[in-house]
C-alpha cells in the first residue's frame, strides 16, 4: 500500500470518532496545539530555514520566499489563529430547519461533518496550521500535501500538531501529512474515491487546474487571484492612493493583492503619476496601456503591457495600470480577465459603486476597501481553508460552516408509506 493510501486510510478510519467529540473536548486539542506551537517555535524557524535556503539556492523570487519564510511573528499568529477558532461557534450538530409533516414524521436538517478532507497546497506554511486546526474544530480528518518547497517546515508543524494531540481526545490519526515530494502523490490523491470526501487545492493556476480536471474526488474549488482596484473619476485622491497601494505593496505575494490598476481617464490626468511615483518608489515595476506611458512613460522602470499580463497573477512586485474611458469598460475587463476573486471600486459615488457592486462577478466585491481584506481573518472567521472562487457550496473565504455538509434525522412512530 502507498503511503498516499496508507494515511487516507489511517485518517478515515477516525472519522466516526471525530463526530462524537464535544465542542469542549475539539477546544482543549486546539489550545494544545496553540500551545505546541509557542513552545517549540525555535525548532519551527530551523527547520523553515533548510527550505528557505534550499529555496534561495534554487532560485526562488523574493515573493516566493517570503509566503515560504516563518518568523516569531508569524508563528505567533498563527497560534493566535488556532485561538480564534476556538472562540468560534461549533456549527456540528446546528439544527438548520425543522419540519413536521401531516404523518407525524419530524425531519430535521442538522450539520455535520465532511469526513475526511484532502488539501493540496503550495508553499505557504501557516496553511498547515491552518488547515488542521479549522478540520479538527468542524469534526473532520485532514490529509494534508504541502508543496515541496515546505517540506522541512511542514514535517516539523505537523510533528509537534500531532504531539499536541497526543495529548488530548482528539485521535492523532486523524491529521496526516503526505511526504512524498513526488508529483505522483498529488495524482494518487486526485483519485481517492470513497476515501476522501472532498479535496480543496490552494496554490497557482496550474495546481488548480490539475485538481479540477482532474480528480474523481468532489473538489471545492479555490481560485487565483487576478485583483484589480479600479479607480472612478468620483474617487477621493487620497483614498484612491492610499488604497491602490496598500493592495498591491502591503503582500504582494498572496491571492488576494492587486494585479491590475484601472483607472478612469479623468482622474488619471490629475492623479495618477503621483500614485505611479509611489508605486516606484516601493519597487514596483508597472507594465502599462499606451495612454498610461503618455502620461507616465518618463518614469523609470515602466514598460508597455500586454494581454497576457492583464491574464497573469504575478504575486510580485508587478502591476499593470490601464486607463479606461467609463465604468462600464472597468466592469467589462474586470470580468473578462479576473478570477472571480476580489476586486475594488474608489468612488464617492453610490450609484456607481452599486452598479459595480452588482454588476462584477466575484467572490468579494469592494467600495473603498483594500483587496487585501478577503481573508478569513479580516471577515471574523478565524482562520480561513481557502478563498473559494466557484458558487456551489462555498464561496469566498471558507470557515468552520463551508466544511461541513447537512443530514436528514428523520423521526417517526411506526409511520409506513401507502
Amino acid at each position: 500500500m502507498s503511503e498516499v493510501q496508507a494515511k487516507a486510510q489511517a485518517a478515515k478510519q477516525t472519522t466516526t470518532a471525530l463526530n462524537m467529540l464535544t465542542s469542549a473536548q475539539k477546544n482543549k486539542a486546539l489550545s494544545l496545539m496553540a500551545e505546541e506551537l509557542l513552545i517549540r517555535k525555535d525548532e519551527l524557524i530551523q527547520a523553515n530555514r533548510t527550505d528557505i535556503e534550499k529555496g534561495a539556492a534554487s532560485g526562488l523570487s523574493t515573493a516566493f520566499i517570503d509566503r515560504l519564510t516563518l518568523t516569531d511573528k508569524r508563528i505567533e499568529a498563527m497560534a493566535e489563529g488556532l485561538r480564534q477558532i476556538i472562540e468560534l461557534e461549533d456549527p456540528i450538530g446546528d439544527l438548520l430547519e425543522e419540519i413536521e409533516r401531516p404523518n407525524g414524521l419530524l425531519i430535521r436538517k442538522v450539520r455535520v461533518p465532511l469526513g475526511l478532507i484532502g488539501i493540496i497546497y503550495e508553499s505557504r506554511p501557516n496553511v498547515t496550521v491552518d488547515a488542521a486546526g479549522l478540520c479538527l474544530k468542524s469534526g473532520n480528518a485532514v490529509l494534508l500535501r504541502g508543496g515541496s518547497d515546505a517540506l522541512a517546515s511542514n514535517l516539523k508543524l505537523v510533528e509537534l500538531l500531532r504531539d499536541a494531540l497526543s495529548k488530548s481526545d482528539v485521535p492523532v490519526e486523524a491529521l496526516q501529512l503526505i511526504e512524498s515530494p513526488d508529483r505522483a502523490s498529488v495524482n494518487e490523491m486526485l483519485t481517492l474515491k470513497g476515501v476522501l470526501d472532498v479535496l480543496i487545492p490552494r496554490g497557482g493556476h496550474s495546481l488548480i487546474r490539475n485538481v479540477v480536471e482532474n480528480a474523481t474526488v468532489p473538489v471545492i474549488e479555490t481560485g487565483a487571484g487576478i485583483c484589480h482596484t479600479y479607480l472612478d473619476d468620483g474617487a477621493d485622491p487620497k483614498k484612491a492612493l492610499d488604497l491602490a497601494y496598500n493592495a498591491k505593496v502591503q503582500r504582494p505575494s498572496v491571492c488576494n493583492s492587486m494585479e491590475t490598476l484601472l483607472v478612469n481617464r479623468e482622474f488619471a490626468v490629475s492623479h495618477l503619476r503621483p500614485i505611479a511615483e509611489k508605486f516606484l518608489s516601493a519597487g514596483v515595476e508597472l507594465r502599462c496601456c499606451p495612454e498610461t506611458l503618455d502620461l507616465i512613460g518618463d518614469l523609470t522602470n515602466t514598460k508597455e503591457v500586454t494581454e497576457l499580463d492583464f491574464a497573469t497573477e504575478y504575486n510580485d512586485y508587478i502591476l499593470n495600470v490601464r486607463i479606461v474611458n467609463s465604468l462600464d469598460e472597468a466592469i467589462a475587463h474586470i470580468n473578462r480577465y479576473g478570477t472571480q476573486h476580489s476586486e475594488c471600486i474608489v468612488t464617492e459615488n453610490a450609484d456607481r459603486a452599486r452598479k459595480f457592486m452588482l454588476e462584477v462577478d466575484a467572490a468579494a466585491v469592494y467600495q473603498n476597501a483594500s483587496t487585501r481584506f478577503t481573508d478569513g481573518f479580516e471577515f471574523g472567521f478565524g482562520a480561513e481553508i481557502g478563498i473559494s472562487t466557484q458558487k456551489l457550496h462555498a464561496r469566498g473565504p471558507m470557515g468552520l460552516p463551508a466544511l461541513t455538509t447537512t443530514k436528514y434525522c428523520v423521526y417517526g412512530n411506526g409511520q409506513i408509506r401507502e
